[in-house]
């Protein structure tokens, strides 16, 4: 198997994983604005994939440095930052005491 092929799977798959990541953070914000699930078990939904979130992205961005693609290399470089920044800072996870007010901030994604 060639391998331009097998990293372009391994990305692919990366990618995937990465859309049903904040497919599912979405899901759990939009059933707790409509009151489908009390603030604590959506906070801990939540909070359980974060971290998860960001390894896959960091090594999608290895990935790609690695093997010499340095246009997509430099696309992820920004968010691996600001993953690495939140995550330094201890603001990465959800408070379930704050989790109404911060709502609407959350689902924009900013």
């Amino acid at each position: 198997m060639d391998g331009g092929l097998l990293l372009w799977l391994t990305s692919f798959f990366l990618l995937i994983a990465l859309i049903a990541l904040v497919v599912f953070q979405l899901m759990c914000l939009a059933d707790l604005e409509f009151d489908y699930i009390n603030p604590y078990d959506s906070a801990s939904r939540i909070n359980s994939v974060v971290l998860p979130e960001f390894i896959v992205e960091g090594v999608l961005c290895f990935l790609f440095l690695i093997s010499g693609h340095w246009a997509m290399f430099l696309l992820c470089v920004p968010y691996l930052y600001y993953n690495v920044k939140l995550y330094n800072q201890r603001q990465h996870l959800v408070d379930v005491t704050e989790i109404f007010n911060q709502l609407h901030k959350e689902r924009r994604g900013a």
